[in-house]
């Protein structure tokens, strides 16, 4: 079965819900939200959802983090 993951082919033996190919692809859960076909799957159904041929998963990952300003002395 072929699939397509962040634009790129992959290719698997077997069907495949979302959570086994995350677990498939090393990819830890806990930070990513998952598009299938253009559409948002919520992670509560990542489990129940089987992948079909051609389908295309968009994989985003969640980075913490930004800048810190510092206060001038005039606390602006």
């Amino acid at each position: 079965m072929r699939i397509q993951v962040n634009g790129e082919s992959q290719e698997f033996a077997t069907e495949v819900s979302l959570a086994e190919l995350l677990a498939e692809l090393s990819v830890p859960g806990d930070r990513v939200a998952i598009e299938l076909n253009q559409k948002v799957v919520r992670r509560t159904e990542w489990t129940n959802v089987t992948l079909q041929e051609n389908d295309k998963i968009e994989i985003v990952h969640f980075v913490g983090g930004g800048a810190v300003r510092e206060r001038s002395a005039r606390g602006l």
